[in-house]
């Protein structure tokens, strides 16, 4: 893979399919004009995280350096330049913001602006303060849900934002879990807040956010049901892969995985099957 695709991440854009969640609940992506403004909100969100990683990647370089795994990222290796990381990170979050604009909705531009805005001062500012940082990473996922309602004019439940905020806490939560089992002793020493949780602490914070993102699904289940009419039981089904969806994340962070979640999710066969029969339950109670 070329250097400069290595350093955009092409595996984290598999975080912003939370950009089709509020359409497709809302039913409307079979609908050409809807699904054309969500994938150019997807594009817009790829665009924007790629380029605050060419950022994050300028910003950590020496960090990344001590990294037992970060250290092969291009441009802490040297296959990509600082001045090159600097360009291609300007360049991506201006096209990031112009393909917002072209969803015809001033809210998207907002959302994204937001969304740079928290993940550019993340390195400098936010990810060396303890908890703060778990709740910065995790507002970028409520951003893109909210991105993906902006875009087609959705409204989005509050139960959905509750489960979009526990749920995604609970993945940064289990990343930095994961992330401290891996470096063992020396975690402070590459992320400083690892040095200030404790493995108790990153445990309680996750038991947490999954109670919560479960309650938050199976309410919002329920709600959105009422709400549709709908006579069919797809909508309690779609709780049962999404709990066991949790519980498997679980028994991975358990075996010492999760560091990289997209790398969990890309090659975690049982997830995959999970999540695939999660939206077909899903779209059979919304489309039918």
């Amino acid at each position: 893979m070329h250097p400069l695709l290595r350093t955009a991440r092409p595996k984290q854009w598999l975080k912003n399919i939370l950009v089709f969640a509020a359409p497709g609940a809302a039913g409307v992506l079979d609908q050409p004009t809807e699904l054309g403004l969500t994938l150019l909100a997807f594009a817009s969100m790829c665009a924007a995280a790629s380029g605050t990683y060419f950022w994050n990647d300028v910003l950590d370089v020496e960090a990344d350096r001590a990294h037992p795994t970060k250290c092969t990222r291009p441009i802490a290796a040297g296959t990509v330049s600082l001045t090159t990381g600097k360009v291609v990170g300007t360049a991506l979050p201006v096209l990031a913001l112009v393909l917002a604009g072209l969803t015809g909705e001033w809210r998207a531009v907002v959302v994204v602006a937001l969304y740079l805005l928290i993940t550019l001062t993340y390195s400098a500012i936010w990810k060396h303060i303890a908890v703060i940082d778990l709740v910065a990473i995790a507002s970028g996922f409520v951003l893109r849900a909210a991105m993906g309602a902006v875009a087609v004019d959705v409204p989005m439940s509050s139960w959905f934002v509750l489960v979009t905020t526990f749920g995604s806490l609970f993945i940064v939560t289990g990343k930095r879990y994961a992330e401290q089992r891996e470096l063992g002793v020396g975690a402070g020493d590459v992320r400083s807040t690892l040095g200030t949780y404790s493995e108790g602490y990153l445990r309680f914070v996750l038991a947490v956010s999954c109670g919560g993102a479960l309650v938050s699904y199976c309410v919002w289940a329920f709600e959105t049901k009422e709400l549709a009419g709908s006579e069919l039981p797809y909508y309690e089904l779609s709780i049962v892969p999404m709990l066991t969806a949790f519980l498997r994340y679980a028994l991975v962070l358990e075996q010492g995985h999760g560091a990289a979640p997209e790398e969990v999710f890309a090659n975690d066969r049982v997830l995959q099957v999970l999540g695939g029969i999660w939206v077909v339950v899903f779209g059979l109670a919304v489309y039918t």
